[in-house]
């Protein structure tokens, strides 16, 4: 997640480092914080790898600032990972959200839509947080504490799935239309 964060963003606009720590950190700190220890050698390795550059600019208060800017390999690693996102991408909740956030990015809109048929399909599964023996718990098997586990993923599901059903039509019919001129 935390270099589809670095990719997405500086897809986006070159940041400072501070200020890419401060974006990731608004998108997924609520579940996982970004510490300078798990940044900066992400940092390091796309930089290594190639995929951005590290340029100083003027600093508002004299002293230069590092600014990071994503290299053409940079934007096709993100175009591939959102094109062809890891099966973790689609099932993590958390992970998903991040995938959404740069989905946008993607230019062809039938990848976008595979991507979220893929997630879709995914959610309409049944689902289950509990076994016995390898069988599937249901709800009402449960107590009332875990009962609320179900409660909530149920009514998260519903939501998501209503959403996805209207913008994979959306897109289906922005494609359509598209081929039509």
């Amino acid at each position: 997640m935390l270099t589809l964060c670095i990719l997405g963003f500086l897809a986006e606009e070159p940041l400072h480092a501070y200020e890419l720590r401060a974006r990731i950190s608004g998108l997924t700190g609520h579940v996982r914080p970004v510490s300078d220890g798990a940044l900066y050698p992400a940092l390091n390795r796309l930089r290594a790898a190639g995929r951005l550059t590290r340029h100083e600019e003027p600093g508002s208060a004299g002293a230069p600032r590092q600014v990071l800017t994503l290299t053409d390999d940079g934007r096709a690693e993100l175009l591939g990972r959102l094109a062809d996102p890891s099966t973790v991408e689609i099932t993590d909740n958390n992970a998903f959200a991040t995938l959404l956030a740069f989905l946008h990015l993607l230019p062809d809109r039938q990848d976008q839509l595979r991507v979220l048929r893929r997630r879709l399909e995914y959610i309409e599964e049944p689902a289950s947080f509990f076994y016995d023996n390898g069988r599937a718990v249901r709800a009402d098997e449960v107590d009332r504490f875990r009962r609320g586990i179900f409660v909530r993923a149920a009514a998260a599901r519903r939501a998501e799935r209503q959403w996805l059903r209207e913008v994979t039509t959306d897109l289906t019919l922005e494609i359509a239309a598209a081929r039509q001129h």
